[in-house]
């Protein structure tokens, strides 16, 4: 899955499935099992001292947030293959980096929406600091791009392949 510019968000049928999934429980049985515990903890008597029905109302407020965030981005969702290799950074492709300069120095990561994050490749948003700096960059050229403390760092674009995994 990768964002564009546009808030389009690219998904591979596979990632789209998943999340649709996800978004269906969390919109169907997963409300039904929360709202089974708020009334089971709301019949334990006084709420304001009431841990289990606050842990119940918080979790639901956190499910909830969640059907938001998926609905919003399933809404935006575009499904299609994983771009081609051109030599262009583009989303949906793992970037090879070497800082400053210092070839020995690299990074692999995934340009993507964090949504896509696994634990496999780090992963990088196409609107975080470095992600923007990258986005368009050829192979071989530099990218610069602001870090936390408003300073400037640089990389170098060694590599920029399709996401295979």
């Amino acid at each position: 899955m990768t964002q564009t510019s546009e808030n389009v968000t690219w998904l591979t049928q596979e990632a789209y499935n998943q999340l649709k999934a996800e978004l269906d429980y969390l919109s169907g049985p997963a409300r039904t099992e929360i709202s089974t515990k708020i009334a089971a903890a709301r019949e334990e008597g006084d709420l304001r001292e009431n841990g289990g029905y606050h842990a119940a109302k918080e979790e639901q407020g956190k499910q909830e947030l969640r059907v938001r965030q998926l609905t919003q981005l399933l809404e935006n969702a575009k499904v299609g293959e994983a771009p081609k290799a051109s030599g262009v950074v583009a989303p949906g492709m793992v970037v090879t980096i070497a800082f400053d300069g210092d070839e020995d120095d690299t990074l692999d990561f995934l340009l993507a929406s964090r949504e896509y994050a696994s634990s496999e490749i780090e992963t990088y948003s196409p609107q975080s600091p470095l992600g923007s700096g990258v986005n368009g960059k050829k192979i071989g050229e530099d990218a610069e791009y602001e870090l936390p403390n408003g300073k400037k760092a640089s990389v170098k674009i060694l590599g920029a392949k399709p996401y295979e995994g």
